[in-house]
């Protein structure tokens, strides 16, 4: 006769509130970089219909940069764009340096993480006056 004993309650989060967990920086950079990936995937849709347009006759190259000139929604699209590629590309290096064990640890994710931040930063506004 074997006695068992009482399992103990693991001791598990009570609150699994995504809104309220403060996240650390290296995941919302991570989070994020999902996020512009799929926002860059749709925007290819936009990109691609642009560029048939404008390569099909010369009216339709004056339509596009007319657009792409005057237009703000057209402007806020391509701005939109280029700021997710900004930031998935400076988040996709820092991914692919970590994939080489670079900075893989606590503190490298957190100092890369704020090296992304910045330099995505830099790029989206340049992005914005190019664009605006």
């Amino acid at each position: 006769m074997t006695s068992k004993k009482p399992i103990k309650a693991a001791k598990r989060p009570v609150n699994l509130d995504l809104g309220t967990i403060k996240q650390p920086l290296p995941a919302l950079v991570s989070i994020t970089h999902r996020v512009t990936g799929v926002m860059l995937f749709i925007g290819l849709i936009f990109a691609l219909w642009a560029f048939d347009v404008s390569l099909s006759s010369q009216q339709g190259f004056d339509s596009v940069r007319h657009a792409l000139e005057h237009n703000f929604f057209a402007k806020l699209v391509a701005w939109g764009l280029l700021s997710a590629l900004a930031w998935h590309f400076v988040a996709g290096i820092r991914h692919l340096a970590m994939d080489l064990h670079y900075a893989d640890d606590r503190e490298g994710g957190m100092r890369t993480s704020k090296i992304v931040v910045v330099v995505s930063a830099v790029l989206i506004v340049l992005a914005g006056v190019w664009v605006w």
